[in-house]
């Protein structure tokens, strides 16, 4: 009797254990897949491989440099003998803390990968120098990631730029952020870690760096409040700030009365922050000046950084009204009129010369008011 290739395919397949005839049977699977598919999928695959990789490095990087931080501090204060140095228990919390905050503003769609990582890093600076500062920047963050969200299905109706969840990206991140990180390492250098009372007469550099930074943080948080705030609460069109005449909802440089008003409240939520960390964390406030003007200090500097933001949108980022999408477009397209400005700067370049002006003039302003026992 003749053997047929069936035949010996039958004898050879109950000869092999039954592992083997899986493999052979998934081997001829993924061999007869479509190479398109498999393609994609190995892309798809790279790529979150790639992702998690760059973010392992990351996180590496930063440890290493928060550690770096720790090691340049002990150094100095042995060296200069007036430097505080950074304890092992400040360090441990400037780093925990800002990465649960970071990696839970990721998981509500807050941040993006790489604002969580700049978050993170700004976090860390703040928090390290100075508790105040890191409160203010906390509840900045809180309550700008919650009024981003307020109401999102009426901002999509008019803002053709709007991101689900408001997820804020690493330059969104530094150029709210970048003004206060830098002047927190200045006042490491001029003071080292810890937190001090607002005192001119005795602290007048600290004093002064502090200032900026709160005011900083007060100006983005009275910007994005009144942003926020005003475009869907407010009963009337706004106007533009430069001209008076009314302007579509979403327009860059358009003010409202609910929208300043939110941002007088927003700038003085940071400054209640402040002010409250200090009374927990600061030991001398019974020797040196009141803190209370803290909180007014805030309120204004959230009004005026409104104020000076508003301006420069209205002159200098471009606001058109796309007639066929319905909605105030922040560049020129081919459906889109002009409504004011011009297209020099974008959102975040206003947003980081407005924390830059407020953090240069007002505490020259303020510091010949502040109270002096």
């Amino acid at each position: 009797m003749m053997n047929h290739p069936e035949n010996q395919l039958v004898k050879y397949w109950h000869a092999k254990p039954a592992g083997t005839c899986l493999a052979i049977i998934i081997k001829g699977m993924v061999k007869s897949a479509p190479p398109v598919l498999m393609t994609h999928y190995q892309e798809d695959l790279y790529k979150e491989y790639l992702k998690m990789m760059t973010n392992i490095v990351i996180l590496c990087m930063i440890l290493c440099v928060s550690l770096s931080f720790w090691i340049v501090s002990i150094t100095a204060s042995t060296y200069y003998g007036t430097l505080r140095p950074i304890t092992p228990w400040r360090w441990l919390f400037s780093v925990v803390i800002p990465l649960v905050i970071a990696l839970q503003g990721f998981r509500k769609k807050s941040l993006d990968h790489s604002g969580a990582l700049g978050g993170l890093v700004v976090g860390f600076i703040l928090n390290v120098a100075n508790y105040s500062f890191f409160s203010a920047l906390l509840v900045f963050f809180l309550t700008s990631s919650k009024l981003t969200k307020w109401r999102a299905d009426l901002k999509k109706r008019f803002d053709a730029e709007y991101k689900e969840g408001g997820q804020r990206n690493w330059v969104q991140v530094f150029c709210n952020g970048g003004v206060p990180t830098e002047l927190a390492l200045l006042y490491m250098v001029e003071n080292g870690p810890g937190e001090i009372p607002i005192d001119f007469s005795k602290q007048y550099t600290a004093s002064w760096m502090c200032l900026s930074l709160l005011g900083a943080l007060a100006c983005s948080a009275g910007d994005t409040w009144s942003s926020e705030i005003g475009s869907v609460m407010s009963q009337s069109e706004p106007r533009l700030i430069t001209t008076w005449e009314k302007v579509p909802v979403g327009t860059n440089g358009g003010v409202t009365l609910v929208g300043i008003i939110a941002s007088f409240l927003g700038g003085m939520s940071v400054g209640v922050a402040y002010f409250i960390t200090q009374l927990i964390f600061v030991n001398d406030l019974d020797i040196s000046s009141p803190q209370w003007p803290i909180v007014i200090y805030g309120a204004v500097a959230g009004l005026l950084g409104s104020i000076i933001d508003s301006y420069l949108g209205a002159i200098m980022q471009y606001s058109g009204f796309d007639e066929n999408m319905g909605k105030v477009v922040n560049h020129q397209t081919n459906g889109a009129r002009l409504i004011s400005g011009k297209p020099i700067l974008d959102n975040n370049a206003v947003n980081l010369f407005s924390s830059i002006i407020i953090a240069l003039l007002l505490p020259g302003v303020a510091w010949s008011f502040w109270p002096r026992k």
